[in-house]
């Protein structure tokens, strides 16, 4: 018969206790990862840049990169649509204001200018045949004029006449009157001729200057149409280094069309890119450093562009001494906009995103820890390089400066 065995307590067998036990040690290894997880990331020292603060004079510049420009550009266009027919001179060469670049041709300006050519002749001889006929009416009637006064003369001494024979009773009365009418009528009748001439040469300058204006305007014709003809011959227009031609032969060019540019190579400027941030406490008259690369020289900023493009400001910088040999324009430049001196701030190099007048974070590195904590700090004044510390560090202090975004969740980094 079958004999019933007593039952074993769960808790007794060994196999739930096995269980248990890795159960248990999963939750251990679980927690200590998550432990692990939360705790301080760590970085090598030579993989963040670590400044330390000071306390003193700041100077405050901006630093901006650019070229060496020439003050005196001048842009050479075409004055009429043409055609080039030869590039005489090469970019780079020197030129003088009389020199030949480039040779254009246009047919069509040609026969314009024999066209004005003939109209300006037609106008002066136009010109010449109203004086001829204007002077023949004036000799007419300066005739008549005469003839008048000869007239009037006569008519007088037979009147002077004719009143003595009367007077001796050789003459009648009729004849006295007689001489006296015609004395009068001879008299206006010189009047009338004297008006005459008045009124012709008055009539005279007037047609004259009519044809003259007409003279005239073929004359301005006939100069634009030579100044066109003659702007075929492209010229350098002041002394310098031809830049660039921008065309090339048989290519048509349209009215106003860019040819070429010359240059002044030995009056330059420097033309630096603030960036945008930095950029709002740029003045003129700043004293700049400038780092041609081969030696430094200082100037002043006579100009700073209203507008900002691709994230930066363009201001021009005029030297106050000669340039160092080998500059020239389009090279790379290094300038330094001295914008002041801070005295006895607390500073330090420029932390990766910080601003003027703003508040942020540090992580700060104690003497002798191999671990760097967060500060919160507010910042002062900005330069290229340095920032003033208002709050939160202390001259001594060993701050980490580079990018730390990545470690925004943690108030502490370990440092190997």
């Amino acid at each position: 018969m079958d004999i019933a065995k007593a039952a074993t307590p769960v808790l007794r067998r060994p196999r739930t206790w096995w269980l248990a036990g890795i159960a248990a040690g999963l939750a251990l290894v679980l927690a200590v990862s998550l432990a692990l997880g939360r705790a301080a990331p760590t970085v090598k020292r030579s993989d963040v840049w670590i400044g330390t603060a000071e306390q003193g004079e700041m100077k405050r510049e901006i630093r901006a990169n650019g070229t060496l420009v020439p003050r005196q550009v001048r842009w050479i266009t075409a004055g009429a649509p043409a055609t080039v027919q030869q590039v005489v001179v090469e970019p780079g060469a020197r030129v003088t204001a009389d020199t030949l670049i480039l040779q254009l041709v246009n047919p069509e300006l040609q026969a314009n200018f024999a066209k004005q050519k003939a109209a300006l002749a037609g106008a002066e001889a136009a010109v010449a045949a109203q004086k001829a006929l204007l002077h023949s009416q004036l000799l007419d009637a300066q005739s008549m004029q005469t003839q008048a006064e000869s007239d009037l003369l006569t008519a007088d001494i037979k009147r002077v006449a004719n009143e003595r024979a009367f007077e001796k009773g050789a003459s009648a009365e009729i004849e006295v009157k007689q001489s006296k009418i015609t004395v009068e009528q001879d008299r206006k009748r010189l009047a009338i001729q004297e008006q005459r001439v008045t009124a012709i040469k008055a009539n005279i300058e007037a047609q004259v200057r009519s044809e003259e204006a007409k003279r005239d305007e073929a004359m301005s014709a006939l100069a634009i149409a030579r100044q066109q003809l003659d702007a075929l011959g492209v010229r350098a227009g002041i002394d310098g280094i031809l830049q660039q031609v921008d065309v090339e032969p048989g290519q048509q060019i349209p009215s106003g069309g860019k040819l070429a540019r010359v240059a002044r190579p030995d009056d330059l400027i420097a033309r630096l890119q603030v960036p945008e941030a930095l950029a709002n406490e740029v003045a003129l008259d700043l004293p700049v450093d400038v780092d041609t690369r081969n030696g430094h020289v200082t100037g002043r900023l006579i100009r700073v562009d209203p507008s900002v493009r691709n994230g930066s400001v363009t201001v021009d910088v005029a030297f106050e001494k000669p340039l160092p040999a080998g500059a020239r324009p389009d090279l790379s430049v290094e300038g330094r906009v001295v914008l002041g001196t801070l005295a006895n701030v607390v500073n330090v190099g420029r932390p990766y995103g910080a601003g003027a007048d703003q508040a942020g974070s540090l992580f700060v590195i104690h003497p002798g820890d191999n671990e760097a904590h967060r500060v919160s700090v507010r910042y002062g004044a900005m330069s290229s390089d340095r920032a003033a510390v208002l709050e939160g560090l202390h001259a001594g202090d060993q701050a980490i400066l580079s990018d730390t975004s990545q470690w925004n969740g943690y108030d502490t980094l370990r440092l190997r």
